[in-house]
């Protein structure tokens, strides 16, 4: 752990505070006419989830915190606990749906390579890869004219999302999608 000053202190750096984990989320440097020049910090607690409005003189410091990301791979969901397999041990660790997001749990496939950040061995995030290929299961119908602006039409992928595709997609056909929002990016290469 080093310790920084209360200037250096930008979106995505973690701090020890209070004697919590904090997550900068938002930043902003502030002089006011009067007195001294100060960083206007919104944190977030890493494992409860509160947020905090915090200002910082740069004569403050603060102890940074460096976080373990490891390689694992989603192995199987049991209900509402997906297990996951440290790629460099081989020890296996249950996170639970909530802990996930549902929203990002729909993209998990078996033998999904993700990234787990540590924190005294244990898990506060995870990330899944920036996309996903997926096979469209169901894809509506196009609509022929009305518009000469590009149209886009319903589809629904095999993990059960709907999305909007373009309207040569049709059902059987693998596309790639984005984990962060859930929407369509390009064909899939083929095999």
């Amino acid at each position: 752990m080093a310790k920084i000053s209360g200037n250096d202190i930008k979106p995505g750096t973690m701090i020890d505070y209070e004697g919590g984990l904090w997550m900068a989320v938002k930043t902003q440097k502030v002089k006011p006419g009067k007195g001294g020049a100060y960083n206007q910090v919104e944190l977030k607690n890493v494992t409860v989830g509160t947020k905090l409005n915090q200002r910082f003189r740069s004569d403050e410091t603060v102890e940074e915190i460096y976080l373990e990301k490891k390689d694992f791979q989603f192995l199987f969901a049991n209900g509402d606990m997906l297990t996951f397999m440290d790629m460099d041990t081989y020890d296996q660790i249950e996170l639970s749906m909530d802990f996930v997001g549902e929203d990002q749990a729909r993209f998990l496939q078996d033998g999904m390579k993700t990234l787990v950040q540590m924190y005294d061995g244990k898990a506060i995030g995870i990330a899944l890869p920036q996309n996903v290929v997926l096979e469209v299961t169901e894809a509506d119908p196009v609509l022929r004219g009305g518009t000469a602006a590009p149209s886009y039409k319903g589809a629904t992928l095999a993990n059960g999302m709907k999305i909007q595709v373009p309207p040569f997609i049709e059902a059987g056909e693998k596309i790639v999608v984005q984990t962060e929002d859930g929407t369509y990016l390009r064909r899939a290469d083929k095999e």
